[in-house]
């Protein structure tokens, strides 16, 4: 029976890798700012601590056989700082403390939005370099994190991987499912682009499994030591398409409008600086990193992930959208839950 801790294993992905970690019988931890009355009835240790205070962070991963590094800021505005105190920052807190316990197994949850410049990537593998440019500081954060994360393997008998899981869905989702359902009810949902482009989603159930088996896979001589995964469900899909196929599944009417990828950029570099000179505006409904998250194709190649830890999807899409749509309605979401979330 191994201990794991998992950071921020009170949100979305990180709740899902803890209910795993339990029915499997490991003994599981987590490090969150609030309390979890709902993980502490299932016999999780909880433990309050912000990332940024590295006292916290080498306690509650003291006497830990593994770490799930799931926490981080997210988002696409906000200041440079905050992303990168927490995601950064944090992130080193957790490599050294996993060094001083000599901890050896740490996997870290990134993003594929580390290699995404603007343009469309289609089948990309983890050979992909990091851009030059990046148009939001949170996949800038995530790749010098990851950076920082792979760089460390081996050192002080500490094994580490890092997964990069692309637009993550299911129950309990408090961005992307409830975001698209109220933006749908209010008739503010528009589509970018053409419609024609291919993305890779990931049911978060799948997500979680994807970190249990890297975990398993982990040491610092074998294949997965040091290296990075692309994680997704079993091929892309239609974004507009999946988009307008869960409306339906939620009974919301379909996305009827849509502008053209160039004019959304011109939209969204203008809300950007709008949003900067006035910052008591907020956050603005569109940027150009948004532009081409909906606009552009970007789905990955799964085959190492396959390969080295024998990753596979194991709930398939219309499954996943059954589960979601039952969720949804017995949780009736509104739009103050989207805005409460994260």
């Amino acid at each position: 029976m191994a201990t794991a801790l998992v950071t921020g294993g009170g949100g979305f992905l990180g709740r899902y890798i803890v209910e795993q970690l339990v029915e499997r019988g490991d003994k599981a931890r987590i490090l969150a700012r609030r309390e979890y009355s709902e993980l502490s009835a299932l016999g999780v240790d909880c433990r309050q601590g912000d990332l940024r205070d590295a006292n916290a962070v080498a306690a509650a991963i003291d006497g830990c056989d593994v770490v799930y590094h799931v926490a981080a800021l997210a988002g696409v505005w906000g200041a440079r700082d905050d992303f990168f105190s927490i995601n950064v920052n944090g992130t080193d807190n957790v490599i050294d403390a996993c060094r001083r316990h000599r901890i050896p197994k740490l996997v870290y949850t990134s993003s594929p939005s580390v290699v995404f410049g603007m343009d469309s990537m289609e089948d990309a593998d983890e050979t992909t370099p990091y851009p030059n440019r990046y148009y939001a500081h949170y996949p800038e954060s995530k790749a010098e994190a990851e950076r920082h994360l792979l760089k460390a393997n081996g050192i002080d008998g500490v094994a580490t991987c890092s997964l990069r899981p692309h637009l993550i869905w299911g129950p309990r989702d408090t961005h992307i499912v409830p975001l698209i359902a109220d933006r749908a009810k209010q008739g503010k949902l528009v589509r970018i682009g053409d419609g024609t482009n291919r993305v890779d989603v990931t049911y978060v159930e799948n997500a979680a499994t994807a970190h249990l088996q890297a975990a398993d896979a982990l040491t610092v001589d074998g294949p997965v030591g040091g290296q990075a995964y692309f994680i997704g469900d079993s091929k892309p899909v239609n974004l507009w398409s999946w988009i307008n196929q869960l409306l339906q599944t939620l009974e919301l009417p379909a996305v009827q409008r849509s502008i053209s990828y160039t004019t959304a950029r011109r939209i969204g570099s203008i809300m950007e600086a709008a949003h900067t000179i006035l910052p008591f505006l907020g956050e603005p409904s569109l940027t150009r990193f948004l532009a081409a998250q909906f606009a552009t194709s970007h789905h990955f190649d799964h085959s190492k992930a396959a390969r080295d830890f024998r990753y596979a999807p194991q709930v398939d899409n219309d499954e996943g959208m059954r589960r979601t749509a039952e969720w949804y309605r017995s949780a009736d979401l509104q739009a103050g839950d989207i805005n409460s979330s994260g």
